[in-house]
């Protein structure tokens, strides 16, 4: 029997090649997440090793609860460095230092931030060109900001301090931001230690960095500094240090292990969908064989074990040939990402032993798994069966058990799915909605065989009527063999219900978002500082009234305070504005906003328990406690006043000359947005950290987002498709083989090898059409159910181009599937195939 099996497999090398294929795919993959995330891993280590090789001891604060980070005080610095033992210690500083770019105004949309480069061998920043600053007039930048920007060594760039002053400095270097994230988001700019706490008003250190003498041990250090300092701090060595920051470095790494995985799940699951029907078509065309061999004296068992190992051999094959695949995949990967500027340590591609073992194991296993069912009926082959001129079809029969099950896994899916739209959109519902369209699809799976022919009569209908008598025949033939129908096409199935899901959702959130934007910013433009705890001059607003291009400048202004008899915390604030700005009130009046009341916002007035009428205290830095007669409620989701609103000038009764957070602008009837912006930017000139924003902006920064999601999830789905298709076309090829005599007959009947192509050729439309179909239902379902645990007040939308071309292109994928099986039929001989039954 193993002769036997090993020859067959040596006789079938094309078959044996197509079926290794899907599963070599969905292991590259697999092999090909591991290679990438393995290889970022190492260069972390390899990155914070050399980083950790400069740190003997590092003493960093406890996390704080308030917002911001905690610092540690100078008074720390002078502590450890009378520790014995310590050689050297220096704090390092970070905060914020906007750079000022060529056109006079702040750099990015967010401020860059100012660090501090430490001097001699404790400095772990990477100079790339040039030299690190010495003096308070030199200072360092990163490499991507110096490129984006125009800069240059020996260039002389503004930076703004902690009080936006501005100051010039002579930039002597360049530096490498390495893997820290936060920096490569914002660029940063290096000073001197001293230099840096003055740019950034920082009064404390992030982290000291300590170098111990010679002949004391990190851990001995660690120990001295930890007494010396007592309780409030943590003190790691240098090993511990890089040890923690490749763990929380690592975070990302595993974070995207699990996202690729997952689509590499998908992928095999659909390469075992083609391998079971591969095999399931297989044993029913060695049905004659099987039985001969079981005439001569094999057991059950052997032609059980036969298709076993070939089921083994051709899992090693495609594992073998995944590995491969999934090696070239990671460094590609790799080489991608570095070219678009991610923080990928430099590394060489790594293939663990690790990644070999479960590339090797994932493929044998899935392909012995997907062929135990196709192994089980061979052994039920009667050895009657060889006598036999012609081996009969079998037929379809939908069990009880069939039907049990889909039901009860139908209706725990929509049960499932039905509770997760109910809930409070976040994370949870999403995952609810999730688990139930796995359920409906399982149901869906096991009902497969039962509803396939009447969607291939549905689908076929149009191709049978334009096609002729090829058409009808194709369309009798998809029917024909319900279960491997059913099993082609659910391949197909996962991947349009995937990128179907996509598209609803990206789409609907686009349109849900972009009219939530509409209604949050009814305004042409909005001015904020570029630091969003800063805030904006008066003047600005001034100058904005000034400008006969503009109307209806409205200016904001906010601080926290405690109101209500709890003293809960809420904002206060006030606004500036022409006498025609009214904004939406539930109850009460803007009129009425007079000295001594306040308008609030409708969760206030709902924590506090108040309505027009009542009076709210209110703390003030100011007055002290003042008592408030409430005018007015508004909808805080349309109306963008601060929670408790008094007037412009008891508001500054209360706190003071606040400066504005925010200023809306219009522009002026019959003024188009293009020039109406220029004067807006033209006013904000001279004030470098004044940014102008439009819900254009905002919607083109959201939408640009979303197509990047769905061209990364597209690129990721297609390789199911792909698997798919492989699995019509040997489905097809197979199928072919196994009706030699029909196709004969038909020739012989006067069927041309055109429209015998044809027929091939709709049978493979139908069969992607029916997949199409299917996974387009389930697609729009629960993209729509998606949408609603992500967000409130969805405003569904379906994205019908998209959807048609998903549908079309399934059924063209299908045909193209289907040619090298149709030119093989169209080209045989119709003697030999009928002698060969």
């Amino acid at each position: 029997m193993l002769r036997t099996t090993l020859a067959g497999l040596r006789a079938r090398k094309l078959r044996l090649f197509l079926t290794s294929l899907a599963i070599a795919l969905g292991v590259g993959f697999i092999a090909g997440t591991f290679v990438l995330t393995d290889t970022m891993q190492a260069g972390f280590a390899q990155k914070f090793g050399a980083a950790a090789d400069k740190i003997d001891v590092a003493v960093l604060p406890l996390p704080g609860k308030e917002s911001g980070a905690a610092l540690l005080p100078e008074a720390t610095l002078k502590k450890i460095r009378a520790v014995d033992g310590v050689a050297d210690a220096q704090g390092l500083v970070q905060g914020t230092s906007a750079l000022i770019g060529k056109d006079g105004k702040a750099a990015g949309d967010f401020p860059t931030a100012g660090i501090s480069i430490a001097q001699g061998p404790l400095n772990r920043t990477s100079i790339t060109s040039g030299v690190a600053p010495k003096t308070a007039t030199q200072a360092v930048l990163d490499e991507n900001t110096a490129k984006t920007r125009g800069f240059k060594v020996g260039d002389t760039i503004t930076v703004l301090d902690s009080g936006q002053a501005k100051h010039e400095f002579t930039l002597v270097g360049l530096f490498d931001v390495g893997l820290n994230q936060e920096l490569g988001f914002s660029g940063a700019v290096g000073y001197t230690t001293d230099t840096a706490r003055t740019m950034t008003g920082e009064n404390g250190f992030r982290q000291i960095d300590v170098a111990t003498a010679e002949g004391v041990t990190q851990e001995a250090a660690r120990a001295s500094i930890a007494t010396a300092l007592g309780a409030g701090h943590q003190v790691k060595t240098g090993k511990q240090y890089a040890d923690d920051m490749i763990k929380a470095n690592g975070g990302d790494s595993q974070f995207l292990t699990m996202g690729l995985l997952l689509f590499g799940l998908v992928a095999m699951f659909v390469a075992a969908l083609v391998i079971y029907n591969t095999f399931n078509i297989l044993v029913a065309q060695r049905t004659r064989e099987m039985a001969l061999l079981r005439c001569i004296g094999a057991t059950r068992g052997q032609v059980f074990g036969s298709i076993l190992l070939e089921s083994v051999v051709v899992g090693l094959t495609s594992s073998l040939l995944g590995l491969l695949l999934g090696y070239g995949l990671g460094a590609g990967a790799l080489v991608v990402l570095r070219s678009v500027g991610a923080p990928i340590p430099p590394a060489t591609a790594a293939l663990t032993p690790r990644t070999v073992v479960l590339a090797m194991l994932i493929g044998v296993v899935v392909t012995v798994g997907a062929a135990l069912l196709p192994a089980r009926s061979a052994t039920r082959v009667a050895p009657i069966a060889a006598l036999r001129a012609q081996v009969e079809e079998r037929t379809f029969r939908a069990g009880v058990v069939r039907v049990i099950f889909a039901t009860l896994f139908l209706v725990a899916g929509v049960g499932t799915t039905v509770a997760g739209v109910n809930m409070n959109p976040g994370q949870v519902p999403l995952i609810v909605v999730m688990v139930g369209g796995s359920l409906v699809f399982f149901a869906v799976l096991i009902l497969g065989p039962v509803i396939v022919k009447p969607l291939g009569a549905f689908v076929g209908w149009l191709p049978g009527k334009i096609f002729g008598v090829p058409g009808r025949l194709a369309l009798d033939n998809s029917g024909r063999n319900p279960k491997r129908s059913a099993t082609t096409t659910v391949a197909l199935t996962v991947g349009v219900t995937l990128m179907t899901l996509i598209s609803v959702l990206t789409g609907t959130l686009r349109l849900t978002y972009s009219q939530k934007l509409d209604d949050q910013f009814p305004v042409d433009y909005m001015l904020l500082a570029q630091d969003r705890s800063s805030s904006l001059p008066r003047a600005l607003a001034e100058d904005l009234r000034s400008r006969p291009e503009l109307t209806s400048v409205v200016a904001l202004r906010e601080v926290d305070a405690k109101a209500g008899n709890k003293g809960g915390t809420y904002e206060a604030g006030t606004f500036t504005a022409s006498p025609d700005f009214r904004p939406d009130f539930t109850s009460g009046s803007i009129d009425a906003l007079k000295p001594g009341t306040a308008a609030v916002a409708d969760h206030v007035a709902k924590d506090l328990g108040v309505k027009v009428g009542d009076r709210i205290p209110l703390r003030t830095t100011k007055a002290g406690r003042v008592e408030l007669r409430v005018v007015g409620v508004f909808d805080s989701q349309q109306t963008d006043l601060a929670g408790v609103t008094v007037p412009a000038d008891e508001f500054d009764r209360y706190f003071g000359a606040v400066a504005d957070q925010r200023v809306l602008v219009n522009a002026k009837d019959g003024v188009s947005l293009d020039v109406a912006r220029k004067v807006v930017e033209a006013a904000a000139q001279p004030y470098p950290t004044a940014k102008v924003a439009s819900s254009t902006d905002i919607r083109g920064e959201f939408d640009e987002a979303l197509d990047m999601v769905v061209m990364i999830i597209t690129g990721l789905l297609g390789l199911a498709v792909l698997i798919s298709l492989l699995g019509i076309a040997n489905t097809l090829s197979l199928s072919v083989h196994e009706r030699t005599r029909e196709s004969a007959l038909l020739r012989a009947l006067g069927l041309t090898r055109p429209q015998l192509r044809g027929m091939l050729s709709v049978e493979a439309l139908i069969l992607g059409l029916i997949g199409a179909l299917v996974g387009v239902v389930l697609g729009v379902t629960f993209g729509w159910a998606a949408a609603r645990t992500a967000t409130t007040d969805v405003v569904f939308t379906l994205p019908v181009p998209q959807i048609l071309a998903f549908v079309a292109l399934s059924g063209l994928a299908g045909v193209i599937a289907a040619v090298l099986p149709a030119r093989k039929a169209a080209r045989a001989s119709i003697v030999n195939s009928l002698a060969s039954g």
